[in-house]
């Protein structure tokens, strides 16, 4: 199993001050957690898509192009891509660019985002929301097949044979289907063969393994081998020395992110009573001490029938960037190896 971080590339304000960092400051320290992760042995990292005041990530693979060149064994990736939002020819481009600069570190993580902003943005209608995914998936896909493309829809002008250059370094550009808990996303992802990207930012992890499930047949009845339908989950977590300061690290700017975003769709304020009981061994908070995320790493691992990549969004609007940078190292020497031990011993 892979560990990897996924970051959102949150505005951050000091929780001492309440001041706000300089978007050039929050940037840099992004790098810095890019390398510090390279450095201590992370799989992965994602930076996210979005298009709204609070986030500095409208622009992934400038970052991902920033990080490259900063790093030498890390994977690098998009936590999500707005597929729907976004042109699949300069989608394509973007990333095979991106794996050349990185020498073949580069993978897709394609979706449809949880925000709506792309759509106006660019001149889309949300009524479109399905089929303008569906259609660029399937332009995206024939593209990583052909260099020279032939492909109609209804939301792009036709392709009669015109060639999408560069071609990236690894031989198939890895594009992993984004999901959230839509039965019909986890049929197509098994369908298609792709690989599965779940999204679980609550509740409790098992009750995904129907859905799973669902995707595996999907994949088997389509005709595609088992170990090409990998599996891997991203939530949210973070580690500390002990359960406490994690906990007391994470949840300030945890719950003034998700209040103010459950501001605008009708939640109510996120209190402690229940960021703790997402911290429990069946909840979706990996938050706490290395031996405990370890262990509920293991605990989902095998309720979900086994997983490919964990990948932990430890983005935090009020954490310290050097308790961040703690953090990522407790990830990779703490935890990841136990992890990595206990699954060799099965």
């Amino acid at each position: 199993m892979q560990v990897g971080i996924d970051s959102f590339v949150a505005v951050v304000s000091d929780p001492n001050t309440g001041l706000t960092m300089s978007p050039i400051e929050r940037i840099a320290n992004l790098m810095e957690e890019i390398e510090v992760a390279d450095q201590a042995g992370i799989d992965s990292f994602g930076v996210g898509e979005h298009h709204r005041r609070e986030f500095l990530d409208s622009a992934p693979t400038i970052l991902l192009a920033g990080a490259a060149a900063r790093t030498r064994r890390i994977r690098l990736n998009s936590a999500v891509t707005v597929l729907s939002a976004d042109d699949p020819v300069r989608v394509y481009q973007d990333f095979a660019t991106l794996d050349l600069l990185s020498k073949g570190r580069a993978e897709l993580v394609v979706g449809r985002g949880s925000f709506v902003e792309a759509y106006p943005l660019f001149g889309l209608a949300i009524e479109d929301y399905d089929s303008l995914f569906a259609e660029k998936l399937d332009l995206l896909l024939e593209i990583r097949k052909n260099t020279n493309v032939h492909w109609s829809g209804q939301h792009r002008a036709p392709l009669t044979g015109q060639g999408v250059y560069p071609r990236p370094l690894q031989e198939e550009l890895p594009i992993w289907l984004g999901v959230g808990g839509t039965p019909q996303s986890f049929v197509r992802a098994g369908i298609l063969g792709l690989p599965l990207m779940v999204a679980i930012i609550g509740g409790e992890p098992h009750r995904f393994r129907p859905l799973i499930d669902l995707y595996r047949e999907a994949g088997r009845q389509a005709g595609h081998a088992p170990d090409a339908l990998k599996v891997g989950v991203h939530v949210p977590g973070f580690v500390g020395k002990t359960s406490q300061r994690a906990a007391d690290d994470f949840f300030p700017g945890f719950a003034h992110l998700f209040t103010t975003i459950g501001k605008e769709r009708g939640w109510p304020p996120t209190t402690r009573a229940q960021f703790e009981a997402g911290r429990s061994p069946q909840g979706a908070l990996f938050i706490g001490s290395p031996a405990e995320v370890a262990e509920k790493i293991l605990r989902v691992d095998e309720a979900l029938g086994g997983l490919a990549r964990i990948s932990f969004q430890m983005t935090n609007v009020m954490l310290p960037h050097q308790t961040m940078l703690r953090g990522i190292e407790l990830l990779a020497t703490k935890v990841a190896p136990v992890v990595q031990a206990a699954l060799r011993r099965e």
